[in-house]
């Protein structure tokens, strides 16, 4: 006969989910150098190009775009997610920058994604890169678009000084949201 303790199953559960936000986030040694983060953003800029309808005309635009080309989210009830990108002005990488969150809620699985952050005005750049650490919903509001395959963007519709897009995502993951989501300055 097996001898379980009350609440044991409670511990095993936090263990794992401690254990997959642990594994997103990768130690020093493995953290992606400079050259590594802005070939990724090329390739990702290529994709989301592809994948959507206008996007370059969209972003000859706009002031100023943060990419970062692979975030991964990890979670059973309690979550986590990691990535590193870059921030680039007139098409040229000026920071790098990583972006993790946490939550607690309804989610299972692990999914990878790309999101790009798109300022449309100065004032929204110009305060993101003077932020000592930068949060979504809390230091500034950011209209989330879904991009799916085929997908276009009408720049007429688009009234928010900052638009993240989220495209090529990889896995499942029930819940979608960038509230929250903390973005901090890298020294690369």
């Amino acid at each position: 006969m097996v001898n379980s303790k009350p609440g044991s199953g409670r511990i095993i559960m936090i263990t794992l989910v401690a254990f997959f936000i642990l594994a997103l986030v990768p130690a020093p040694g493995q953290a992606a150098d400079a050259r590594e983060i802005d070939v990724s953003v090329s390739v990702a800029l290529e994709q989301f190009q592809k994948e959507v309808d206008g996007a370059g005309e969209f972003l000859a635009k706009a002031n100023g775009y943060l990419v970062f080309p692979k975030v991964v989210k990890a979670g059973i009830a309690i979550g986590g997610e990691y990535g590193e990108g870059a921030l680039l002005v007139d098409g040229k990488t000026v920071a790098y920058y990583s972006t993790a969150a946490a939550s607690i809620g309804l989610q299972l699985g692990v999914q990878k994604k790309s999101i790009i952050m798109v300022f449309l005005t100065e004032e929204a750049l110009t305060k993101f890169q003077k932020s000592e650490g930068w949060e979504v919903g809390v230091d500034g509001s950011v209209a989330l678009i879904k991009v799916g395959a085929g997908g276009s963007i009408n720049t007429n519709n688009v009234k928010e000084p900052i638009v993240a897009f989220v495209f090529g995502q990889k896995g499942l993951m029930y819940n979608l949201t960038l509230e929250g989501t903390k973005i901090t300055k890298l020294d690369k």
